[in-house]
């Protein structure tokens, strides 16, 4: 049996093809991201992977639209969003495949 700590993972991922990793694999990527509010991401796509969003706490906004405690967000690829924690967030997230290099930000 393998264990980790969340913390001592790279930005709150711990399944994916990326160090470190608890469990690596090119099949999906796999993390729990905590926001203080306020916290932003730019606008990115991706290109190969579709990426999974639950809000298991907190409110945010992406692409102009509030999501809430209890709301999953699925962004295809291609399509693109941005993020901002309006208060403390958690949330998990899913990626798959795993793909490495494959967040694009708008400017690219």
């Amino acid at each position: 049996m393998k264990s980790a700590k969340l913390e001592s993972m790279a930005k709150g991922w711990f399944v994916g093809n990326f160090e470190p990793s608890l469990y690596k694999t090119n099949a999906v990527e796999v993390g729990v991201k905590y926001y203080k509010a306020g916290a932003r991401e730019a606008w990115h796509y991706h290109k190969i992977a579709t990426e999974i969003t639950v809000i298991i706490r907190g409110r945010v906004k992406m692409n102009q639209r509030e999501y809430v405690t209890g709301d999953i967000v699925i962004v295809e690829p291609g399509e693109g969003t941005d993020f901002e924690a309006l208060e403390d967030t958690a949330t998990a997230v899913v990626k798959l495949p795993g793909a490495n290099n494959d967040k694009y930000l708008k400017d690219e």
